[in-house]
């Protein structure tokens, strides 16, 4: 049995880090894995395989993307049960939202309130945060660019020892509905 998964990159297309998409796809089928899109030149993938968790393939597409590139890309990997479940579970009003005014970031572990607990978060208001599983969904009405608590939440010292990467909301519900087939 095959299950369909998205692939998550962090950080390419920016910074010298070029991943073109039409490589991408044959880096990932060149590990057998089938199905293969991708979507945006962001870094999404998606694609179905018929073994291996989504750590394990993380790890493979990581090593992938290195001996192909010649550089080290963090890559998430997660199925679409999940994807469904962040997207179903969105702590803000999504549907009255503009896609660029929320956000979810995905991490490699499960957080915790502690790891946030020195951000006031009401020095951010109206911005605002809330955790779910192995995510943060992140409510920025003037959107991501102009964020200072988007800002405070990348600081490395936030996400020390985690893999995290961003999606606004259009993409997140993408990535659902391409991972649903």
């Amino acid at each position: 049995m095959t299950t369909t998964y998205a692939a998550l990159l962090r950080g390419i297309n920016v910074g010298g880090r070029k991943v073109p998409m039409a490589e991408l796809r044959a880096v990932l089928e060149g590990l057998g894995h089938a199905g293969v899109r991708t979507y945006l030149q962001s870094g999404q993938a998606v694609f179905t395989a018929g073994h291996g968790d989504e750590d394990s393939l993380a790890a493979g597409i990581t090593e992938a993307i290195e001996r192909h590139f010649g550089f080290r890309v963090d890559v998430l990997v997660r199925d679409h049960a999940y994807l469904k479940a962040v997207a179903e579970a969105c702590p803000f009003p999504a549907a009255e939202l503009e896609g660029r005014q929320l956000h979810v970031t995905y991490f490699s572990e499960p957080v915790d309130a502690a790891r946030f607990a020195e951000i006031d978060r009401a020095a951010y208001l109206p911005e605002e945060f809330r955790l779910g599983d192995r995510a943060l969904y992140l409510y920025v009405p003037d959107g991501l660019g102009r964020s200072k608590l988007a800002e405070r939440l990348s600081k490395p010292r936030v996400n020390k020892g985690l893999i995290a990467t961003t999606r606004n909301w259009n993409t997140v519900l993408k990535l659902v509905e391409l991972t649903s087939d």
